[in-house]
């Protein structure tokens, strides 16, 4: 039986986890990850899908995830082939994301992280995107993604592009409670930072966000491809969102230009809300909420 050791948002317990050793060159890592997390080192991977669900594996690429078969990473560089400029305009996302007359540096803030594929896109739109992830193990996996993207060994491309993506390890209903009330910018100004945007430094926004994305976490379709195994792999980490009225509501109250929500093509509209438009793809769909044009 699999012991279980995450409180999640909703306060229920998760799969186990534990830091799992492979190579002694990466244990000084996997000691300071394990002191970090709070969680315990694993030296046996038979232990893997026995005594913990699943294992954050350290190793030359930067940090995995392993459930005893399969690893999920991760990593940006398949995203390459979706951001050239023709195939980038017609993703869902990035028409649901587009604003009329945007302004210098507009701001998007995407309160389910995961492991930052939509936050990719909307970042080569020309978004700076702060990206919050409140699971601490997905939050690990993603930054790894993040600081792979920004090596020297990455494409010029790719690290230009998750330069403008900021992450932040926390649960984005707090502080988007804190963003409400903010200023609305103006066209001709740019968004001013107490500090420069450094990835690792959350900047200080003194006008409302452009745009808020949504992506609650919903039941995975029965497919027996590898994609969707290893994504499930995420959902033993995070239950589907357990306070979606509170997380849009919230949203709306920080007075974005567009809050755009991603839904199963046939799944109910969140927490009940009917959007201004939606754009519609085989198996999702981007529900639009305009909040001020």
């Amino acid at each position: 039986m699999r012991k279980k050791n995450l409180s999640t948002r909703s306060g229920e317990q998760n799969t186990a986890v534990c830091i799992l050793i492979r190579d002694p060159v990466f244990e000084d890592r996997a000691n300071q990850l394990s002191v970090r997390l709070g969680l315990p080192v694993c030296r046996d991977p038979e232990e893997i899908g026995d005594t913990f669900g699943l294992a954050l594996l350290p190793d030359e690429d930067g940090l995995s995830l392993f459930d005893g078969k399969m690893t999920l990473r991760g990593d940006f560089t398949h995203m390459l082939s979706r951001l050239i400029p023709g195939k980038l305009s017609a993703e869902l996302l990035v028409r649901a994301a587009k604003l009329r007359d945007p302004g210098p540096c507009p701001v998007a803030i995407d309160c389910t992280a995961g492991l930052g594929d939509d936050s990719l896109l909307l970042a080569a739109m020309g978004y700076t995107v702060h990206l919050f992830e409140y699971d601490p193990v997905t939050a690990e996996l993603l930054d790894s993604a993040l600081r792979k993207s920004r090596s020297s060994d990455s494409s010029k491309a790719l690290s230009d592009i998750t330069d403008r993506m900021i992450l932040h390890k926390e649960d984005s209903l707090a502080v988007l409670s804190a963003l409400c009330g903010m200023p609305v910018r103006s066209k001709e100004k740019e968004i001013s930072y107490e500090h420069a945007p450094d990835p690792g430094i959350f900047p200080y926004i003194t006008y409302a966000p452009d745009l808020i994305y949504l992506d609650p976490m919903f039941p995975a379709r029965r497919k027996s491809g590898l994609i969707t195994k290893k994504l499930q792999m995420l959902q033993m980490l995070e239950n589907p969102c357990a306070d979606e009225s509170a997380l849009l509501a919230a949203a709306v109250r920080t007075n974005p230009r567009r809050i755009v929500i991603k839904r199963p093509l046939k799944g109910p509209f969140l927490a009940g809300i009917r959007p201004a438009y939606s754009i519609k793809g085989k198996a999702i769909r981007y529900d639009c909420i305009v909040v001020r044009g």
